[in-house]
C-alpha cells in the first residue's frame, strides 16, 4: 500500500481511533505461543542521528516496534507511554523502536521528537519496510518481538498501556 493510500486509510482509522480512546482503548493483541511466531523481517533504515537501525542489531531484548507518523493522533496519545516504557524496562533488556511513515520526512520528525521528548530511537521508513510487514493497515501498528526475534503480538490501532505493559512484562520473563 502507497503511504498515500495508508494516509486515507488512516484518516479513518482516526475517527475509529479516538472512538476506542472515548471507550479506554481494546487490550492488545494476544501473546502467541512459542510455536506461533514468525520470524521479525529485518530492516536496515537510518535513525535521527544519521546511524543504521537494523532490527536484528536487537537479537537478545525484547523490541516494541512501533509504526506511526507526526499527523496520527493515536500514535501522539501512546509516543509518552513508549518514553516511559524506555525508561523503565531498558536495563531489564527491552527496547522501543520507532518506525515514522512521514512523506516529508526529517523536516516534521525531528522537530516532533523534540517536543514529545521521544528517547527511543526512531528511523524513516518507506513502502520497501510496510511491504516487509505485510503492509501497514493503519497507524501506530505495534509489533512486540521477543529475544529471539520473532513477532509474539501485533497490535493494529491503539492498545491500552496497561495491555503494552503486560505483554513486555510477559516476554522479558520468558
Amino acid at each position: 500500500m502507497s503511504i498515500k493510500r495508508l494516509k486515507f486509510v488512516l484518516a479513518l482509522g482516526l475517527v475509529v481511533g479516538l472512538a476506542l480512546l472515548i471507550n479506554h482503548v481494546g487490550p492488545l493483541t494476544v501473546i502467541r505461543d512459542l510455536q506461533g511466531r514468525s520470524a521479525a523481517p529485518d530492516f536496515v533504515l537510518t535513525d535521527a542521528d544519521g546511524r543504521q537501525m537494523r532490527l536484528s542489531d536487537y537479537k537478545g531484548k525484547v523490541v516494541l516496534l512501533n509504526f506511526w507518523a507526526t499527523w496520527c493522533g493515536p500514535c501522539e496519545y501512546e509516543i509518552p507511554w513508549f518514553v516511559e516504557f524506555e525508561n523503565k524496562y531498558k536495563d531489564s533488556g527491552f527496547a522501543v523502536l520507532g518506525v515514522s511513515l512521514d512523506e516529508d520526512g526529517w523536516k516534521s520528525v525531528r522537530p516532533y521528537m523534540e517536543q514529545k521528548k521521544m528517547n527511543y530511537r526512531v528511523a524513516l521508513g518507506d513502502d520497501t519496510t510496510t511491504h516487509r510487514y505485510g503492509g501497514i493497515e493503519a497507524l501506530p501498528e505495534s509489533l512486540l518481538i521477543d529475544r529471539d526475534g520473532r513477532i509474539a503480538a501485533k497490535q493494529i490501532g491503539l492498545a491500552s498501556k496497561r495491555s503494552y505493559e503486560e505483554g513486555i512484562g510477559q516476554l522479558l520473563r520468558q
